[in-house]
């Protein structure tokens, strides 16, 4: 697929439901973390490594978050957007988000169900919607509840071309102007400047022509990373967005082509030394 794409360097990383799945979370982020830096280390340049964490388990977390960082040298970490109904502001995680903060990493959230998607769904495949709304709902959650003002140094990267945070953002703004919300003052948080400053992965799903019309309102054209969702993408849905952002009268081909590769090395300055 890279071959043939003329995709130079893909980020790995594993998908919903991450690790939860098996009888034993840690061994199985211990297993993967590793195979993908195998990877990494066979084919220089091709690969570069988001690691998972066996979440919400945090002691065993913050162990396999130090072994990627410091032993496997991954690029970054990569976070569901809930664990077992625990979203990523939940005060259970604070000590992994300032580990994160404190080494300034990358970190990458993947959605994945809700944990009442049985009765929001609809009976749709959850990733028809429920993805885009637990997106919506996590990054909303950081920051009206203050936690990216507290960990301003961790580089996020929001999928699916910010799901439905461009439409909601000023409806954001507005409330919490005007109540506390989560355990703010009213006005303590700039929401708009907030998720401007982060990072948003613009290729998987289907973000053309609209959804990208709409994030382009919130976020600069430098804070775009191309990204495929492969292999639940397909071939065919990831040639279409490629030749969508190539074609796009929305961004000029320098911003195209940042978007494309310049805009990750920025964030992953390994990668340059591979």
């Amino acid at each position: 697929m890279m071959n043939r794409l003329d995709i130079a360097t893909s980020m790995l990383s594993i998908t919903s439901p991450g690790v939860l799945f098996g009888e034993n979370p840690v061994e199985w982020a211990r297993r993967v973390n590793e195979y993908g830096a195998e990877l990494v280390q066979k084919h220089p340049g091709r690969f570069g490594l988001l690691a998972t964490l066996p979440l919400p388990d945090v002691d065993a977390a913050l162990a396999e978050l130090a072994h990627a960082l410091d032993n496997l040298h991954a690029d970054g970490i990569v976070m569901e957007t809930n664990f077992d109904g625990h979203y990523l502001s939940d005060p259970l995680f604070e000590p992994v988000l300032a580990e994160l903060d404190r080494r300034r990493a990358t970190l990458f959230i993947h959605p994945t169900s809700p944990a009442c998607f049985e009765h929001t769904s609809l009976g749709y495949p959850r990733p028809v919607l429920e993805f885009l709304l637990d997106t919506t709902r996590t990054i909303a959650d950081l920051v009206l509840g203050g936690t990216l003002d507290r960990y301003p140094n961790i580089q996020i990267i929001v999928p699916h071309c910010g799901a439905a945070l461009p439409s909601v953002a000023d409806r954001l703004a507005g409330f919490s102007a005007l109540f506390p919300l989560g355990g703010q003052n009213p006005g303590d948080i700039d929401v708009i400047g907030t998720l401007r400053r982060l990072h948003y992965e613009v290729g998987a799903g289907y973000p053309f022509p609209r959804q990208l019309s709409g994030l382009l309102d919130l976020v600069e054209p430098s804070q775009l990373l191309f990204g495929t969702d492969y292999p639940f993408g397909g071939l065919a849905g990831i040639e279409r967005n490629i030749s969508a952002l190539e074609e796009t009268s929305l961004l000029k081909k320098d911003d195209v082509r940042n978007a494309f590769r310049t805009n990750a090395l920025s964030l992953f300055p390994n990668l340059s030394s591979r």
